[in-house]
């Protein structure tokens, strides 16, 4: 099972350890934009931003954008030298339970939430064509697309190793049992996005979609003994979102083809993909996949399977 795959010594020191490493990776991870910022403050003598509002706006949207994303970059850096020399497993093992990742399962979730998602966002842009406005210009559009589709699902990957993988593991083995990992990794990714620009703008009630969405995503890892699912459907919502809307209040400010010029404001539509949507989505990937046993796959007692570690002359994942 998914849950129970830890190395042959599970420790939680050695996970205490691996977060200080991938955090410290994070934290190196800011220094291109740091330096990038210093470089341009001091060249045009600008000064230096102070806020991310400002850091938005001090370079071009695509600029932003890839030097924002290079974080990530060597966060995932940081989480493949965590598990296979400290925890000495293949990185196939914080992925899934299967004997191999499951590119189907992702690439079936990408294109159901990627369909999803961009028909959504033009219902509401045709119902309401006054709140946007047509921002489409090829070239740095295209520019956006290389950078999306190259550098987002690193992005959402590195969420998902740390939140649905690592972190729901390390849980798993102090709890040992389904429910804690899942309520705890959940409400911490939802959390992760307090600091974003769109909670400062709706309020904290949005944060019910961002905790909401950590449930769907824990929830389907679980019920599917991998995050294959939970990796295509991040990707596939940063990306359509990267590139079909952007705003002045949004976290992803982009090349994207329209521009939302509406006063932000939160009503029922954060319920919708709670209630609905996802609930909808659970629907079909359960008889896709045939999931079944769902009150033990979420809330019951975990027993740690050990892996074995790698050797040496072993092929990585």
């Amino acid at each position: 099972m998914f849950l129970e795959k830890v190395n042959k010594s599970p420790n939680l020191l050695n996970y205490l350890l691996g977060f200080f490493i991938i955090a410290t990776f994070y934290v190196i991870g800011q220094f291109p934009l740091a330096i990038a910022l210093l470089v341009k403050s001091f060249g045009s003598g600008k000064p230096m931003p102070t806020t991310e509002a400002e850091i938005m706006k001090f370079f071009s949207p695509n600029v932003t954008l890839f030097l924002m994303l290079l974080i990530f970059v060597f966060t995932m850096l940081g989480i493949i030298i965590v598990v296979k020399y400290l925890h000495k497993l293949k990185l196939k093992d914080i992925i899934t339970s299967r004997e191999k990742v499951d590119w189907k399962r992702i690439f079936f979730a990408f294109v159901v939430w990627g369909v999803i998602s961009s028909a959504s966002t033009l219902i509401v842009y045709f119902a309401s064509p006054e709140n946007f406005v047509l921002n489409f210009k090829p070239i740095p559009f295209l520019i956006l697309l290389l950078i999306a589709m190259i550098m987002l699902p690193i992005q959402t990957s590195t969420e998902e190793f740390i939140f649905r993988g690592y972190l729901m593991q390390g849980v798993g083995l102090l709890a040992k049992n389904r429910w804690v990992p899942l309520i705890v990794t959940s409400t911490m990714f939802g959390l992760m996005h307090i600091m974003n620009p769109e909670v400062a703008k709706m309020g904290q009630i949005i944060m019910v979609y961002y905790i909401g969405t950590g449930f769907f995503l824990g929830i389907i890892t679980l019920m599917d003994d991998g995050m294959e699912l939970s990796l295509g459907f991040h990707a596939a919502n940063n990306i359509v979102t990267a590139l079909l809307v952007t705003s002045e209040w949004s976290a992803l400010q982009t090349e994207s083809v329209f521009k939302d010029v509406s006063t932000p404001s939160v009503g029922y539509e954060i319920l919708i993909p709670i209630l609905v949507v996802f609930p909808l989505l659970l629907f079909i990937f359960s008889k896709k996949y045939h999931w079944t046993n769902w009150k033990q796959k979420l809330t019951g007692k975990i027993k740690i399977q050990a892996t074995a570690p790698l050797q040496k002359n072993e092929n990585h994942e």
